[in-house]
Order: C-alpha cells, then structure tokens, then sequence
C-alpha cells in the first residue's frame, strides 16, 4: 500500500490544524508537504514584541471565541490538548464623546431615557430573533431550507430611530463586524451584537500570545514545510493533483493524491486552477464568498498602563475611527510593566487610512484618545501598525450558506482530490476555520479508510 502524497497550500491556522488533525487521524503514514509563500508559518496569528522593550502583544487575530458553555468547542479542547494556559477577556465599555457607557444604567444616566429605552428595545428584538443555543449553530445550514440573506443589516439599524441608541450600537459592534451594516446581513450583524453578552459568548487569549498556538502546531506536525514557495498553479495530471510553485525564481512540480488549499479568500485569486471545469467552478466558489472586510491595527507601548484608573477591562469601544476596538494589550501579561494599547479599526476607515504612513497611524491614534486619556500621550514610547486589508469577510458563508460538502470540494466530478478550507466558509473567526480543517481532514481520512477496505 502506496504511501499518500497529501499536499496544503497555506501556513496559517487552516492549514496548520489541517496538518495536524490529519496526522491524527488517518489510518496510515502520509507525507504531508505544507507549502507557505511568506517566510513564516501562523498567517494570521501574529505575537510580535516591540524593539524598545521585550513586551509582546497581538498584532493578527486578537482573541478566541469561547463556546463551551452550550456543547463541545473544539478550538478550546485543541488549545488544551497542545497544554496552552489561557486568560480570560473581559468587556466592553462603549466610549461616547468622552463618556464611559458599561452597562444600561449608564446608558440611562448619560444618554437619557430615549436612548435607553431605544437600546432595550434593540436587544430585546435581538435576543427573540436568535436564542443563545441557535447562535452556537446558526453556521450549520444543513437539512434548512433558508431564503438567501437579501435584506442587509443597514434596514435593521436604521428602525433604531433614536440617533445616540443608534450610534451606541454602532460603536458596539463595527470592529467585530470588520465592515459596515449595509455590506453585511441580518443576522450575521445581529450575532456580532449578540456576542457581546456572555450568555451567548465568552472571549479569551493564550496567556505568553496567541502565536503560542501555531508555534504548537508546528512543533508537533510531521511534514516537509516550504516557506518561500509561492504557488502558482494547481491542476490534474492524470489521476493525480500537480502543484507548481516557484522558490527564490526556481520553478518545480510535485504531484499528488490529495491537495488542500487553505487559503484565505483574497489570496485565491494568486493561484492558477486550470482546467475546463476547474477554472469556472474556482471563480464561482470566489464569487460567491468575495465580501471583503477590513482591519487595520495600531499598537502604541507607553511607560505606564496609565488608563486603569478608568478601565480594568480587556477591552472596550472607542467612537473614533468610525468605530474601533481599543485593546488593552498589557492585560494578557500580568508581569507587564509597561502600558500597551492597541487600536482595531475596521470596515471602510481601513481602506481610507491604509494609505496614510505609519508615524501618521500612530499619531492619529494618540489623538483619538478620550479627554480623560490624553495625558497620557506624554508616556508614548513606540508605535507599530499592521495592515490586513481584505483578510476577513463582510458575509462570511456568502448570501445564501452551502451545505458543507459544496462548500469545500468545489469541483467534485473531476477534482474529488482537492478541497479548500478557510474561516471564510464559516464565520470568519479561528473557531471556524478549525471547523473547517477538520471537516476536511476527516472527508480525507475517511476517503483513504476506505481504499484501504478495498485493498484488502
């Protein structure tokens, strides 16, 4: 029995736990080959520190989704399995025009009876339209028939009459979002507000960094990893998939029996998939899923955590930036000496200030503090700024949701061999990229049980 030759396109999370879960799973040795185009593997899981002190904080995905209150959550049980400590993350205050709004009595207090009663009615219209148990499966089409998502969440929004309600809940949930209310659906904009009551969901990160994770995976993943191979094509050859990729200008081609391309969406496009059926059935899965969304992260390390007079929370909402999440980054590490924040602009502000220079990133950043905070500008130390453009989806699972199947094998009569995995099938989070590695790693673990039924 022939050893299988398992190709996965992409060294971030998806590909990663792919090659992890089919390690684990199959039912032999396989040789696994992860191609990776940058010269580091993790994607969108990026610790970095900063070079004028040895403070890290989380540059890519900030925090991980907990689920575990309603049934299994696999990402927590992997993050357990690999021996991961984590931290709780707490929050989020709204910061509007300079005043702190934590609960529904402050809400009533600064805003008025108006705006209180406007954002009680929101919630509870919310709350009747998906209960905590529904949210936890509402990525799971299967088996219901469903009316594809035409009604954009801007409608739902825009029957929030009164102005300061409207605004609250729009600071709320813009940097979750990553775009705006009119590129996304109801109920993917009514999740994003859901998810900040803990009866729906809690937040948290990996004490030491969230890159722990992938560094984790590495260490335990059996394959040959090309860094620097960019991929260039992928298609059938006879009964196998070739995959070819270019290495510091040198071209190569490798055939194999199965290829998973885990990719995020806006990278699909690099990639070639010819052939008379592969080709068509490739742009219309990108078609399908192309709702781009948008972050852009500021990072500033200051001398001090000055703010926690005023904030003891993980988080909290800004109304800057057209709304932003404003992290406190030194909370994840209780031995932190100094002060780091860290500022998630989202939707179309990126786009706009993706242009600007760092320094002016960073200076903009500063000025967005509230009044309560702007002294602390005198404590600045180091600015840094990530970009990730188009790296997340305005409507993750597309207007109408695929069954699974279709979603990861997206040309199956002639290409049965090659799948694709990404948070973009899902719900744009770690959560959901883990459940799809995992869906496909067991499609090809099962597939390969049961030539080895046949073989004997």
């Amino acid at each position: 029995m022939s050893t299988p030759q398992i190709a996965i396109i992409g060294g971030g999370p998806g590909g990663l736990i792919t090659a992890y879960t089919l390690q684990k799973i199959l039912d032999r040795p396989a040789r696994i080959t992860l191609f990776e185009a940058s010269g580091r593997l993790g994607g969108k899981i990026l610790t970095p520190q900063f070079r004028s002190a040895p403070v890290r904080y989380e540059a890519g995905a900030a925090e991980f989704y907990d689920y575990s209150m309603f049934d299994e959550d696999p990402l927590k049980d992997l993050i357990a399995e690999l021996g991961l400590p984590i931290r709780r993350m707490g929050g989020p205050a709204v910061i509007m025009r300079n005043r702190i709004l934590a609960n529904m009595d402050d809400i009533r207090d600064q805003l008025g009876t108006r705006s209180y009663q406007a954002v009680s009615q929101f919630d509870r219209m919310a709350k009747d339209h998906m209960t905590p148990q529904e949210f936890y499966y509402s990525d799971y089409p299967e088996g219901r028939a469903a009316p594809p998502l035409t009604e954009r969440f801007n409608a739902v929004m825009a029957d929030v009459a009164e102005p300061q309600a409207r605004q609250f809940i729009e600071n709320l949930i813009h940097s979750d979002l990553a775009t705006e209310p009119k590129q996304t659906s109801v109920p993917y904009g009514l999740q994003n507000y859901l998810m900040n009551d803990p009866a729906y969901m809690d937040l948290y990160g990996i004490e030491g960094g969230n890159e722990l994770l992938p560094q984790a995976l590495i260490a335990r993943i059996n394959a040959v990893i090309r860094l620097e191979h960019i991929v260039q094509s992928v298609s059938r050859h006879e009964n196998q998939m070739r995959v070819v990729s270019t290495h510091r200008g040198v071209t190569r081609q490798d055939d194999f029996d199965y290829v998973v391309v885990a990719l995020p969406h806006n990278h699909l496009k690099s990639v070639a998939f010819p052939g008379d059926r592969l080709t068509p059935a490739i742009e219309r899965h990108y078609a399908h899923y192309h709702y781009p969304a948008h972050y852009l992260r500021i990072t500033i390390l200051f001398q001090t955590p000055f703010w926690r007079q005023a904030f003891e929370d993980s988080y909290w909402m800004l109304d800057q930036f057209g709304g932003c999440c404003l992290y406190d980054e030194s909370s994840r590490d209780p031995n932190c000496v100094h002060g780091v924040l860290g500022w998630l602009l989202a939707g179309e502000s990126v786009p706009q200030k993706s242009p600007l220079s760092d320094e002016q990133l960073i200076a903009e950043a500063l000025d967005s503090l509230p009044d309560f905070l702007a002294h602390g500008r005198s404590e600045f130390v180091e600015g840094r700024v990530h970009r990730w453009a188009g790296a997340v989806n305005a409507l993750p699972g597309g207007v109408l949701p695929q069954p699974h199947d279709q979603r990861h094998r997206p040309e199956p009569i002639e290409h049965p061999h090659l799948f694709l995995v990404g948070d973009y099938l899902y719900d744009s989070t770690l959560n959901g990229v883990l459940d799809s590695a995992e869906y496909v790693a067991g499609w090809i673990a099962a597939q390969l049980a049961a030539t080895s039924q046949e073989n004997r």
